[in-house]
């Protein structure tokens, strides 16, 4: 199954994961998911533990190859321990062209230049913020689960059924790892299922999806909309991105 077509979830985001494996993304990738840490340890405290955001934050780095150093180094600048500018989660709502909706997460230390350089970029490429709401309703948040089938005592279609049976609404393939999206309020019941068959999990964490997805027939417009993917990506304080266009 093409990864692309796991239900709602942004194309964008699956390009720019396969981006960050690229040696020229790795070191602003490293970046972002410095910041994520950073964010999560705050908020919530520096033990994964105890703190979801922090432990889904850790595995995506490592699933990326950060080395152990920073991981800390980002967890302490979080916890007090290393006190720098400080750090905010921003999120922006936005129309691109041909009616698009994008849903937009980041992390800054100084909102008011993210916002700008934003609208900015969004002022160049046909796109503009939307009201807060008039586009958040359009996503619904689901519960992703990663799989690395190499590491699973079984594989294949017996691995798709056996996620299929915990509550998976999609699941799509990227390699060897395995993607599985499910209602938040069924993954106690899936990770259930899951200890039961020895089925590891690599990662979790939450995801936005479109409602109903977009269909743009116009190949000039979704340029357009493919180039504001880019340069949105491409900002340093943007960490995800999703839209509910079909590329």
């Amino acid at each position: 199954m093409d990864i692309y077509a796991l239900a709602g979830h942004s194309r964008w985001a699956q390009v720019k994961h396969k981006k960050a494996l690229t040696d020229a993304k790795k070191g602003k990738t490293f970046s972002k998911i410095a910041r994520m840490i950073t964010v999560a340890s705050k908020e919530k405290g520096a033990d994964p533990e105890t703190n979801p955001a922090l432990r889904t934050a850790i595995e995506k780095a490592r699933a990326l190859g950060m080395p152990s150093d920073n991981i800390e180094r980002a967890i302490l600048r979080g916890s007090g321990v290393e006190a720098k500018d400080a750090l905010a989660a921003v999120q922006y709502e936005v129309f691109g062209p041909g009616g698009a909706a994008f849903l937009i997460s980041g992390i800054t230390d100084n909102k008011n230049r993210t916002t700008s350089e934003i609208k900015h970029i969004l002022a160049e490429h046909g796109g503009c913020l939307a009201d807060r709401g008039a586009v958040e309703w359009l996503f619904r948040t689901v519960r992703t689960i990663e799989l690395d089938e190499q590491e699973q005592e079984i594989k294949g279609d017996e691995l798709e059924l056996v996620l299929i049976d915990a509550g998976a609404e999609d699941i799509g393939r990227d390699g060897a790892i395995l993607i599985a999206r499910f209602p938040p309020e069924r993954i106690p019941h899936a990770k259930s299922i899951l200890r039961q068959r020895a089925v590891t999990i690599r990662t979790e964490y939450a995801d936005s999806v479109p409602k109903t997805r977009l269909e743009i027939e116009n190949t000039e417009t979704k340029h357009k909309i493919s180039e504001l993917l880019e340069k949105l990506d491409d900002h340093d304080d943007m960490q995800e991105i999703y839209t509910n266009v079909n590329l």
